[in-house]
């Protein structure tokens, strides 16, 4: 899992942070003391790993520690917008009508992404889009200063010190310039938002520039993105995501976020694509209601699971996945009539009613995160009503 998983930014959005566990290797990161100190145990740590003077100082020389991202950091927003509002608010016509554009516009960087990595010019967009509105919000803070400041605190250094080596390393390539360059406040770069080592992994200069410049360049943004994506386990000419139709019964217990079940064994149980037809019968996939049964539903297939390695937001990644799906011909959904959802304070109230049921839900927070989903789905396979994994006034009424 990589780290924009803890870091990624939506458009003026600040995302639930997944913070992990450091592996043992990496559990005593230097970090904290004297800044100034600190530095110098990096610039070391750089030219042990053959980095250039030269762009070691013009890295490091001018780094400043930047209260607003320590700030940024701690406050971050919990992500609980349901499914309708939130893809009724990304999947926007400007998103719709430029999306469409750049895919015109980027048709031969597009047809070349594929014919390297295999993704499809509407995934790259879909992503393009909600990651930045095509470069339109990136972000503006000074890159090094925000690497430099959460390297430093001591809450998740083993994450952002190889950052800023690797930060270091662009600076030497001439692809980072450390006075200018800006972004997001957790150190993502340019139009898809993506941190240094993988830009250094996964960059490619699309417009023959000699550069890799994912803040100007969408040539380059294209193709980086599309080696990335491909990386993250993107099966080429597979699907992603289909709108289907639901019979009234299913064997509940199957439904959720896992691919145990082939597109077959759906057809079967009376599960019909909504538009067009269903994949091949062998292909896994798994049934999604983010609201429900009575709201929209999904069949995903293996090439979702990128989307939740990009972000483990499941709102998040089902939106993304649906928009590529419009941009790539797809009608709207059907937002159907799902039941209304909870409240804060009374998914916090369900969440400790099924903890004292012995389920795991993690945190009472009042986020409806995988395991509260799990706990819920199993709650209503035991009352016998649909087991959607969507919590309803209903439900917390009957437990």
């Amino acid at each position: 899992m990589t780290l924009r998983l803890s870091c990624r930014q939506l458009a003026g959005l600040a995302l639930a942070a997944v913070i992990l566990a450091p592996p043992p290797a990496l559990a005593n990161t230097p970090c904290g003391g004297d800044f100034g100190a600190f530095l110098n145990g990096v610039a070391e740590e750089a030219r042990a790993k053959g980095l250039p003077d030269a762009a070691i100082r013009q890295t490091l020389s001018g780094a400043r520690i930047d209260r607003t991202v320590l700030s940024r950091d701690r406050a971050q927003g919990v992500f609980k917008q349901d499914f309708l509002t939130f893809s009724k608010r990304s999947v926007s016509g400007y998103r719709l009508k430029h999306g469409a554009g750049n895919m015109k516009k980027y048709g031969k960087v597009f047809a070349r992404a594929q014919a390297d990595y295999g993704v499809p010019a509407p995934v790259i967009t879909a992503f393009w889009a909600l990651e930045t509105d095509f470069g339109a919000v990136q972000g503006d803070f000074n890159t090094v200063n925000a690497l430099a400041t959460l390297a430093h605190d001591c809450r998740r250094p083993y994450l952002f010190r190889p950052q800023l080596i690797a930060a270091i390393e662009m600076t030497a390539h001439g692809d980072l310039d450390p006075a200018r360059t800006t972004g997001a406040w957790a150190g993502e770069i340019g139009q898809v938002q993506m941190l240094p080592e993988d830009i250094i992994r996964f960059g490619k200069d699309g417009d023959g520039d000699g550069h890799v410049d994912l803040k100007k360049s969408a040539a380059d943004t294209i193709l980086t993105a599309a080696g990335f994506i491909k990386n993250l386990g993107w099966r080429a000419g597979e699907p992603w995501l289909t709108e289907v139709k639901l019979p009234a019964s299913l064997p509940w217990e199957k439904t959720g976020l896992n691919f145990d079940t082939t597109v077959g064994e759906w057809a079967k149980a009376g599960v019909r694509a909504r538009e067009g037809a269903l994949p091949a019968a062998n292909l896994p996939a798994a049934l999604l209601m983010p609201q429900g049964h009575k709201g929209p539903a999904f069949l995903a297939y293996p090439n979702f699971r990128v989307y939740l390695e990009w972000n483990q937001s499941f709102i998040y990644t089902t939106t993304a996945a649906y928009l590529a799906t419009r941009l790539a011909g797809a009608s709207r959904y059907d937002p159907g009539n799902p039941d209304p959802g909870l409240s804060d304070a009374a998914m916090r109230q369900l969440q400790e009613k099924l903890a004292a049921r012995g389920h795991d839900v993690g945190k009472i927070d009042g986020i409806l995160g995988a395991g509260t989903r799990a706990a819920v789905r199993a709650e209503q396979l035991r009352l016998g009503v649909p087991a959607d994994g969507w919590p309803t006034p209903a439900l917390l009424s009957r437990l």
